[in-house]
Formats: C-alpha cells, structure tokens, sequence
C-alpha cells in the first residue's frame, strides 16, 4: 500500500471534499482518501493506493472535481 499527501488550494467546504474525493476514488488502485480541509487555504489531501499516483493523475482528478488546483510548493 502507498500513501501520498498533496496540497491542494480551492477547497472551502464540505461538498468541495465530496466531490474531490469521489474523482481520487475514480483514479485505478486508489482504496482510500483523506482530506484535512483548511477553508479558502491549502488543505491536505491523503491518497492510498495499490501503486503511487503521479501529479498529472491528481491535477486532472481535480480540475474534474471543480475548481481545485495542486498547490505547487
């Protein structure tokens, strides 16, 4: 099992952490998410997965969720 954290910005409330999820748990091998929101900061996204993700699998997860973007560091 691989576990993964990623910033991510445009989060603000619950259905954000819905809908980011849901598209991570779309993503082949993901069996978990986590998510630590901070309303209108970064919050942390945790991923799980049989295999590690890339950060162009995350970015398009997320642009599918709405209006969500990796924070680059």
């Amino acid at each position: 099992m691989n576990t993964q954290s990623f910033p991510v910005t445009g989060m603000t409330c619950g259905h954000c952490v819905s809908a980011v999820t849901s598209e991570l748990k779309d993503l082949p091998g993901v069996t978990g998410v986590d998510v630590e929101l901070v309303a209108g900061g970064c919050s942390t996204v945790t991923v799980a997965a049989t295999a590690p993700l890339t950060e162009d699998q995350v970015a398009a997860a997320l642009d599918e969720a709405g209006d969500y973007h990796l924070a680059r560091q």
